[in-house]
C-alpha cells in the first residue's frame, strides 16, 4: 500500500473512495480495467490518508443533510481497514454530523462497526449493502479469493437485520457456466428472504468485462476451470456485457421472488431509497 494526500474526498453525488484498489482477488472484478486510468498495481492499495479530514470539512459546509456512500469502486473493509481505521473514523464523522450512510463491501469487518451504525440509524439512516455471487462456499472461495464466503455474509445480513439495520443485496455477477443456474440463484434468494433484505439490485444474469479486467478473468479460467476461457471467446468474442444464455428465466424468477416477499428490485428504486435521507426520521420495520 501507498500513501496520498487526496484534494477532495466526495463526488458530487456525496460518494466517496477511501481507498483505491483491491486485495480481495475477485476474479471478475471491474475495477481493474484499463478505462479506470489506475497508475499503480490493482493490489497496491492507494491509501487516502486524509481522508477524514476531507470529509469533516466537507460535511460541515453541507447545507443539507444527506446520504454519504462509500464502496462504489473499491471495498472499504479490506483487510489494512482493521489496522488504519479510516472507514470507521468517517463513518464516526457521519454520526458526529447527524448524515446517513450507505456503504458497499463483501467483507465481515464491518461488523465492528455495526454499534456505530446503528447509532446513525437511529437518527438519520444506515444502509450495509452486501454482495452475494455464490452459495456454495468452496466456489465462493475460488471467485472470490481473499473476501469471506457468501455464508459468512449471510451471517452479517442476520445481524444487520437483528440491530434493524436496512440491508440492500447486489446479486451479481453471475458467470456464465460457472454460477449462472437455477440451483445457485434460488440460494442466493433464500438468504435475501430470510435476512430481510429491503433490496435487491441485479442489473443481469452475467457478467461485464473489458481491457483489463478481462485479461484477469482469462487467467482465473485457466487457472481453475480448464478450458472456459476459450469457451468464453467463441461464445462472446470481446462483447462487454456478457449475458447467460439463461438470463432471461432466471431474471424472471428473481423478480418474482422479490415481488412474492415484497423486496424492492427495480434499480431506480433501490437507488432512490439509498440515496434519500429520511426527514424526519421513523425507524425502519421489516417483514
Amino acid at each position: 500500500m501507498h500513501y496520498v494526500e487526496a484534494k477532495g474526498i466526495l463526488s458530487p453525488k456525496n460518494g466517496m473512495n477511501i481507498y483505491r484498489g483491491c486485495t480481495h482477488g475477485c476474479i471478475y472484478c471491474d475495477s481493474r480495467s484499463s478505462c479506470y486510468n489506475m497508475p499503480h498495481a490493482f493490489e497496491d492499495i492507494e491509501v487516502k490518508i486524509n481522508a477524514p479530514a476531507l470529509l469533516e470539512k466537507a460535511l460541515v459546509s453541507k447545507r443539507k443533510k444527506c446520504m454519504i456512500g462509500t464502496g462504489a469502486m473499491c471495498d472499504p473493509y479490506m483487510p489494512l481497514e482493521a489496522e488504519l481505521n479510516l472507514t470507521r473514523r468517517c463513518l464516526e464523522l457521519i454520526d458526529r454530523y447527524q448524515f446517513g450512510a450507505a456503504l458497499h463491501t463483501k467483507s465481515d469487518m464491518v461488523l465492528r462497526d455495526a454499534e456505530l451504525l446503528g447509532s446513525i440509524n437511529e437518527h438519520s439512516k444506515a444502509v450495509v449493502q452486501m454482495t452475494l455471487t455464490t452459495f456454495d462456499d468452496e466456489l465462493c472461495r475460488i471467485i472470490e479469493p481473499g473476501v469471506c464466503p457468501s455464508s459468512r455474509r449471510f451471517e452479517v445480513l442476520m445481524e444487520m437485520k437483528r440491530l434493524n439495520i436496512p440491508t440492500v443485496v447486489w446479486l451479481s455477477p453471475f458467470l456464465p457456466f460457472i454460477n449462472d443456474t437455477q440451483e445457485n440463484i434460488d440460494g442466493l434468494l433464500r438468504y435475501c428472504a430470510e435476512a430481510g433484505a429491503k433490496g435487491i439490485i441485479c442489473f443481469d444474469v452475467g457478467v461485464t468485462l473489458r481491457e483489463g479486467s478481462r485479461e484477469y478473468f482469462y487467467a482465473a479460467l485457466n487457472k481453475h476451470f480448464a478450458g472456459l476461457s476459450d469457451k468464453y471467446r467463441r461464445e462472446f468474442g470481446t462483447s462487454y456485457v456478457i449475458s447467460s444464455p439463461h438470463s432471461r428465466e432466471l431474471m424472471h424468477r428473481i423478480d418474482d421472488f422479490c415481488e412474492k416477499y415484497g423486496i424492492i428490485h427495480d434499480i431506480s428504486s433501490c437507488f432512490e431509497y439509498m440515496k434519500e435521507y429520511p426527514e424526519p426520521y421513523e425507524q425502519l420495520t421489516f417483514f
